[in-house]
């Protein structure tokens, strides 16, 4: 009828005019569901409502000894964010389940969404030879209408192979993942995965062959090992470590960058759109390529330790025969000095003359050796009226301070048992059986740091000795030898001290750490070179702590060396040795002994760094480079002051405070300019009150007078007549040093470097270092010599300092940037395929500090036959 039909179009009209959301009919209750027998290779385009459900049934032949991957791939082309279409994919041991638009969550809970999604099914074991197996695809939506593309395809190269690349693309809505199965007699293999562009961010993770797989970004860090990566990622895996002897390598692309280290991107929002809209990334792709290439065998670490030991034992060996050959020629010079003993000789020798016996009789060069670390038959020396630089110690006018004018002995100066009646004045010529012979040890019972001067030492006799213009070693050298030498050893009982309690609670933390890792998976925790990471047992990287086990050995042989030494000398005290006595630079051994503990602490708390190396432990790595760098500085300025030097107790409060604001700058330091002004400033005060100190030699008050007292020194020194410093060696010693750590300040300030550590520890080398190379120059300028084990040693350390110091800058890691960053500088294995860099940075600066010790044991040895107001104060 007409009317009828009017009435329907009517009805049609009104209901294309209304909004979408009302127009859409309701399911009736019924659903439809159409089952089809599908084909792999073949796209089908179709469509899907809220009353029909597609079924897609595969089936494909499995093999016993072969895998092929199947690789299920959708595209939705209706807009329908709200109602998603659900593909569910039933197979055997699995079902696996997503939507399109498939949507993923980012910082910040970002949305994401994606309409082109791929994900490979999880293929299960069989026992067959050949079996026929099902899948089904499920298709539906609560949609009217939603239209989809669906293709399975088999993926090619699906398992990978031992040393073949393998190239594919990956994004976050379509990861990959393939499997590798390990040959016969294959224990463990490196999976390597690399790109030629940084971004997007990627993940890395290693499965066992279990369904399902963990592929997404929102799901990967479920199971097994994973690491970010931009363009480089490495995992060492170990067969041990999957039972079905196979494993998944799994490539998944991230939503954002902000892990990787890229910028978070800013999306805008339109006017209508809701802040929870999901974002298109549109094709956000990566390219990769992936290999898996065999790792070391178990020979290979047997060799590497073998080699390691080798190397660090052979200091011992040639310690032993240096030792050996030093006490042959010490029997030999015995026989031939008693040979040639005469009466006139002994007096002439007392009297300053040096006995008449040619070198070349004696069967030994001029500047030989008297002996590594023994007091044996030393020729005497000839005893000028003047120190060995040619320079008076004692210039007329400070008899008349010091209230006598007459010359007497040492007896008082050197030992507790003089009376403050004794003149401070030395004369040239002066005999030494005035004290061959006193005891020398006497019982070290407990004494008050009050009586350290054992003289009637009031602050006036203080200031008549130290502030002459040239001063001998004898005038520093004054308190008495038992009170110094407990004063000394404690350097060493307190770095014992520090050792304990600092090295046991880190190595609980590290075990924990590398616990954390070993359970969770999670790779980023740790900053290794993973290009050549060798796992032992639960540890990750075995040849980084390996590596550090020549601080150990080598400290150790140092605090033999030492020991070995300090028994010659108190030999030497018992029998009364003058040349022991009165000769030589004054022997105190305990900041020798806290060296070679720190270098042995060093040693050990860098393994400990190295097991799991990260932002929040990197001072296990440096608080003993800073102990060592100060204990070398206060042991050279100890060779000739050593009346005046630090206490340890305030040494390693100074030495606390560097670890302290070591670990505030890392901290808060990075792109802090208050940090930096108030670090700068602390600085340059320090180095101005140093300065101060060490001019004067302590002979100065920090009190509210010391700005009047600068103005009256200031006004009568160069505004009332001009004259030069009273110290000229010292005043340009100082301004180096000062123009050297006001430049430093000033690069911090302006530079402001990324590792604030590293910089510290700079500034205390380019001291230390400065401070060497003047005590060297003024040796030499003050006639003094070096003899052949010290200059050896000199030349030895510099060139494996020079080699050590390329290999620190390689740079193979750093928790600077974030774990994906760090893995850009990682490299392979340069040495027996089981050392890095940094390893060899290890050997070479351990071997470095090592000789570095021996330069400042045996700097001195040849002023042992000198009388010690013979040898200048520098």
């Amino acid at each position: 009828m007409p009317g009828t039909g009017a009435a329907r179009v009517l009805l049609a009209w009104v209901l294309l005019a209304l909004p979408p959301s009302l127009a859409q009919p309701q399911p009736s209750g019924r659903r439809w569901v159409t089952e089809k027998e599908a084909r792999f290779d073949t796209t089908y385009a179709d469509w899907v409502g809220a009353d029909l459900i597609n079924i897609y049934a595969f089936n494909h032949s499995v093999r016993r000894n072969r895998t092929e991957g199947v690789r299920v791939s959708v595209n939705v082309l209706s807009d329908h964010k709200d109602l998603p279409v659900l593909f569910v994919v039933r197979q055997k041991e699995a079902v696996v389940s997503f939507q399109v638009p498939l949507i993923l969550r980012g910082l910040y809970q970002r949305k994401y969404a994606y309409q082109e999604v791929s994900r490979t099914l999880c293929q299960p074991q069989t026992k067959a030879e050949v079996e026929t197996q099902h899948f089904y695809v499920d298709v539906s939506t609560l949609s009217l209408n939603a239209s989809y593309q669906l293709r399975v395809t088999r993926v090619e190269n699906f398992v990978l192979r031992t040393n073949e690349r393998f190239s594919f693309n990956a994004t976050a809505a379509q990861p990959q993942y393939f499997k590798y199965e390990f040959p016969e007699g294959l224990d463990s293999v490196i999976v390597k995965v690399t790109s030629a562009m940084a971004f997007p961010c990627s993940v890395i993770s290693i499965q066992d062959i279990l369904c399902p797989v963990y592929d997404l970004d929102n799901n990967v860090a479920f199971i097994g090992m994973y690491q970010t990566m931009t363009k480089k990622a490495a995992i060492t895996v170990q067969k041990k470590d999957f039972p079905s002897n196979s494993f998944y390598v799994v490539v998944v692309v991230k939503t954002e960058d902000e892990a990787c280290g890229g910028a978070l991107p800013y999306y805008p929002l339109s006017k209508n759109a809701s802040p929870d809209e999901p974002v298109d990334q549109h094709n956000r792709q990566k390219m990769l390529e992936v290999t898996v290439s065999p790792a070391i065998t178990s020979e290979a670490y047997v060799s590497s330790m073998l080699f390691c030991l080798g190397i660090f034992l052979s200091f011992y060996v040639l310690t032993l025969l240096i030792a050996c050959w030093e006490s042959c020629r010490q029997q030999k010079r015995k026989g031939l000095l008693a040979a040639m003993d005469s009466p006139s000789l002994d007096t002439a020798s007392l009297l300053g003359h040096a006995r008449s016996i040619p070198d070349s009789f004696l069967g030994h060069a001029p500047y030989d050796s008297y002996g590594y670390g023994s007091f044996g038959e030393c020729r005497a020396p000839s005893l000028p009226s003047l120190p060995v630089g040619g320079r008076p110690c004692h210039p007329p006018r400070l008899a008349v301070l010091a209230g006598n004018g007459s010359s007497g002995s040492t007896e008082g100066v050197t030992d507790s048992m003089g009376s403050a009646e004794v003149p401070y004045g030395y004369v040239g010529e002066r005999s030494l059986e005035n004290v061959a012979g006193r005891p020398r040890l006497d019982s070290l019972s407990s004494v008050e740091e009050d009586d350290y001067d054992t003289l009637a030492d009031i602050d006036y006799d203080k200031n008549v000795i130290r502030t002459k213009q040239y001063l001998c070693v004898a005038d520093l050298a004054r308190k008495d030898k038992r009170v110094l030498r407990k004063k000394y050893q404690i350097y060493f009982w307190n770095i014992a001290t520090i050792a304990v309690f600092y090295a046991l609670p880190v190595i609980q933390l590290v075990i924990t750490y590398q616990t954390v890792v070993n359970v969770t998976g999670n790779q980023d925790i740790c900053y290794y070179n993973f290009l050549c990471a060798h796992p032992l047992g639960n540890l990750s990287a075995f040849n980084n702590i390996l590596s550090n086990l020549g601080y150990v050995l080598l400290g150790l042989l140092f605090l033999l060396i030492i020991l070995q030494r300090e028994i010659n000398y108190n030999r030497a005290l018992m029998r009364n040795d003058t040349h022991a006595l009165e000769c030589g630079i004054p022997k105190h051994f305990g900041l020798f002994y806290a060296m070679g503990t720190a270098l042995m602490m060093e040693g050990l708390l860098s393994a400990c760094y190295h097991v799991c190396p990260n932002y929040t432990n990197f001072q296990f790595d440096t608080s003993f480079m800073y102990m060592i760098a100060g204990l070398c500085m206060l042991k050279l300025y100890q060779k000739r002051h050593p009346d005046i030097n630090a206490s340890a107790y305030s040494a390693y409060a100074c030495l606390a405070l560097v670890i302290f604001f070591s670990v505030v700058g890392v901290v808060f330091g990075k792109g802090n300019t208050a940090f930096w002004i108030v670090f700068s400033i602390i600085h340059i005060v320090a180095t101005l009150l140093l300065s101060t100190q060490l001019y004067y030699m302590g002979r100065w008050k920090l009190d509210s007078g010391i700005l009047r007292r600068i103005l009256h020194v200031l006004y009568t020194d160069c505004v009332r007549q001009c004259s030069g410093p009273m110290y000229v060696d010292r005043m340009v010693l100082l301004v180096m040093g000062n123009i050297v750590n006001w430049s430093l300040a000033a690069y911090g300030l302006i530079v402001r470097p990324n590792d604030f550590a590293s910089y510290l520890l700079a500034i205390g080398i380019c001291n230390l270092l400065l401070y060497f190379a003047f005590y060297i120059i003024m040796k030499l300028r003050s006639g003094e010599r070096i003899k052949l084990i010290p200059l050896l040693c000199i030349v030895g350390t510099s060139v494996v300092w020079g080699f050590a110091l390329f290999f620190f800058f390689q740079g193979l890691s750093t928790w600077q940037k974030t774990p994906a960053e760090s893995r850009e500088h990682n490299r392979d294995c340069i040495l027996l395929d089981f050392f890095d860099d940094h390893d060899i940075w290890h050997f070479l600066s351990s071997i470095a500090m090592f000789g570095s010790f021996l330069v400042l044991l045996t700097l001195d040895d040849d002023l042992d036959c000198v009388q010690r107001d013979k040898i200048y104060v520098f």
